[in-house]
């Protein structure tokens, strides 16, 4: 399995944009194939970082899920309203 803990860092202006449209990955995500855990959160002490938290199958369900539309159309979307780090775990 793979975990990817992506964190987005975005100002209070960007904030509203940046979680809806991040919420919409999640709830498109979570039908992808090989998807076995999809959430976003938002820190309790700094209210500007959020975190999606993903858990995959397999590299083939990652690499499907990354060559989706509501990826590549998303992910650029969240990219553009903030800072985005990503840790990758494979257990």
């Amino acid at each position: 399995m793979i975990r990817l803990n992506v964190f987005v860092e975005v100002k209070a202006e960007n904030r509203e944009a940046a979680l809806e449209a991040s919420k919409e990955l999640v709830a498109k995500s979570q039908n992808d194939k090989g998807c076995v855990a999809y959430d976003i959160f938002e820190s309790a002490t700094r209210k500007e970082v959020m975190m999606i938290c993903e858990t995959w199958k397999d590299a083939a369900s990652l690499t499907a899920h990354e060559n989706s539309k509501h990826f590549t159309t998303l992910v650029p979307k969240i990219q553009s309203l903030g800072n985005m780090k990503l840790e990758k775990f494979e257990f």
